[in-house]
C-alpha cells in the first residue's frame, strides 16, 4: 500500500506539472488548416478536424491516446510531453491472439511515466471466460496500471461473422467483467461505437465507458449515459508518433483525472 501511495502521489504531481505549463485554451474550432487543436493541449493535432456544434473535446483538460502495432515506434518521451495523460494499448482479441507490440508499448510506456492500461478487442465465437483468462495470461498485474478495458463493437472477422443477440452479449461481457475485475482488482471499463450500443442497449451495463464518437459529443449520439472517456478523433497527430492515431479525452478536470486515478489504478 505504501509503494501505491507513492506511486499516486508521483502521478498526481505529473498532472499538477503539466497544469502549471498549460497555455490558454485556444479557439472552439480548432484552426491551423488542420493541424492546431488549441484548447489546453496544443500539440496535439488531428489531420481531419471536425466541425464540432454540440460540445468541444479540445476544451477537456486532460488527453490521451490509444494504439496498437499500426503505430509502430513510438518515442514516449516527446508523446508525454506534448500532454499526452495516459494511453490505453491494446493487448488481446479473442482467445488466441495477442498484439506483437504490446510487450513492448508496455514497458516503454511505464519507462515514460506514462500512465497506461490494456484492452482486450472481444470476438463473439469465444466464451466471454475463454477471453477472460486469455488477457490475463498477456497482460500483467502491476501496481499503478490504468483499469483494463473491453472493447464491444460489431467484428468484420471471416472467421467470426456470426451476431449474438444483446443477451447473450451482455452475459458474456458480464463474465469477462467479472473474471476481469477480480483479477486486476478494477472493474474493466467497457469501450463502444455508436452503433453496437444502440443494437445491444448497453447502457443497463454496470461499468464505466469509453465511447467513440467522432461526430458529434457523446451527449447527443448517447443521451443520458455517462461515461469516462471519449474518443473523438481517429485521425489525431502527436509529436512522437507517426501517422494517425486515435485521440480521447477524459471527462473531468485535471483535478478530477488526479482523483480518478487515486481510485482506479490496480493496487
Amino acid at each position: 500500500m505504501r509503494h501505491f501511495t507513492k506511486l499516486v502521489l508521483g502521478l498526481m504531481l505529473i498532472v499538477a506539472v503539466a497544469c502549471a505549463r498549460t497555455p490558454p485554451r485556444g479557439p472552439a474550432g480548432g484552426g491551423g488548416g488542420g493541424v492546431y487543436v488549441g484548447g489546453t493541449v496544443p500539440e496535439l493535432g488531428d489531420r481531419k478536424p471536425h466541425a464540432w456544434r454540440n460540445g468541444h473535446p479540445y476544451n477537456h483538460q486532460v488527453h490521451g491516446i490509444d494504439i496498437s502495432r499500426w503505430q509502430g515506434s513510438i518515442d514516449w518521451g516527446r508523446v508525454r510531453a506534448a500532454g499526452v495523460s495516459f494511453a490505453f494499448i491494446k493487448a488481446t482479441e479473442g482467445g488466441d491472439h495477442s498484439d506483437p507490440s504490446f510487450q513492448r508499448y508496455w514497458r516503454e510506456a511505464a519507462a515514460a511515466r506514462m500512465p497506461r492500461g490494456a484492452y482486450h478487442y472481444y470476438y463473439f465465437c469465444r466464451s466471454g471466460a475463454e477471453q477472460a483468462q486469455w488477457f490475463i495470461r498477456n497482460v500483467p498485474r502491476e501496481i499503478g496500471s490504468l483499469p483494463p478495458v473491453l472493447d464491444l463493437e460489431w467484428t468484420n472477422s471471416r472467421n467470426c461473422p456470426g451476431r449474438p443477440g444483446p443477451a447473450e452479449i451482455k452475459r458474456e461481457a458480464n463474465v469477462f467483467l467479472d473474471i476481469v475485475g477480480r483479477h486486476y482488482g478494477q472493474r474493466p471499463i467497457i469501450y463502444t461505437t455508436v452503433d453496437f450500443y444502440r443494437d445491444n442497449r448497453l447502457g443497463d451495463m454496470r461499468a464505466e465507458f469509453w465511447l467513440r464518437s467522432v461526430a458529434d459529443h457523446p451527449r447527443m449520439t448517447y443521451p443520458g449515459q455517462n461515461w469516462a472517456f471519449w474518443q473523438y478523433s481517429g485521425t489525431g497527430t502527436v509529436p512522437g508518433i507517426q501517422g494517425d492515431v486515435d485521440l480521447n479525452a477524459f471527462a473531468g478536470t485535471s483535478s478530477d483525472w488526479a482523483r480518478w486515478l487515486s481510485t482506479r489504478l490496480t493496487r
